[in-house]
């Protein structure tokens, strides 16, 4: 039975001497595995659909439970991206973060969006990456069911001014006061607040995003005991 579904590659590997098994983020279908007969070669039509970022609209077939794409039809492909260092592993942290979170079967519609929109940015400003990764990473862990907050302290309900702290645990920013995980910098929480549109800032924090990356690294280590390698990569740039 054939079925379309638009869908983003988050990876390929190598099946054989021509063909390829990728795995593609759907929005009511999850993740898929399928094969790709032939895209190994400089004639293959499909070549363009097993490429890395691809977002297209594919058809599969399935038969006794494994899919076959045997069309597609291309929405982006998102080249620019594989032309630029920091911006590759920015698009490869969004896809290998989409693996991570997402199953079989699980609707990724809210997820499938994110990345999409993430790409976006990214490729529109190559050579600054950082605040699209940012802002994915907080929708991705909050479809994962981890919601980072930056509002006002939530144990004693003041606005957090001074030092402040990030809650492993919790996803939670609080006061100095109340003191409940790890340091945070100011920059670190007037980028995330910013990005969630709790308050707008005029100045730019230029390490924010840095440091907002590296706390989400942790983050995502404590709550998913999962290790990002492209995130490792980009923040080594």
């Amino acid at each position: 039975m054939d079925f379309k579904a638009d869908a983003l590659l988050l990876r390929a590997v190598d099946y054989g001497e021509n063909d390829k098994i990728v795995t593609l983020l759907t929005a009511e279908r999850g993740k898929i595995a399928a094969g790709m007969k032939g895209v190994k070669k400089a004639s293959a039509k499909l070549k363009y659909a097993s490429q890395p970022f691809c977002f297209a609209e594919y058809v599969l077939a399935e038969k006794g439970g494994r899919y076959t794409v045997t069309q597609a039809c291309l929405h982006e492909g998102f080249y620019n991206l594989r032309t630029h260092i920091e911006s590759f592993y920015a698009a490869a942290t969004i896809t290998e973060v989409c693996d991570a979170f997402a199953y079989e079967a699980m609707p990724s519609g809210e997820l499938l969006v994110a990345a999409v929109e993430a790409l976006h940015a990214i490729e529109a400003q190559p050579e600054a990456p950082m605040p699209a990764t940012v802002a994915f990473l907080l929708r991705a862990v909050a479809f994962a069911g981890y919601p980072v907050t930056a509002g006002d302290c939530p144990v004693c309900g003041k606005k957090i001014v001074g030092r402040r702290y990030f809650d492993l645990g919790s996803g939670i920013f609080n006061c100095a006061e109340c003191a409940v995980g790890v340091p945070a910098s100011e920059s670190t929480y007037a980028v995330i607040r910013a990005l969630q549109k709790l308050e707008l800032h005029s100045e730019e924090f230029s390490d924010g995003y840095i440091r907002a990356l590296r706390l989400l690294r942790a983050y995502i280590a404590r709550q998913l005991d999962i290790k990002i390698s492209a995130l490792e990569q980009f923040l080594l740039l």
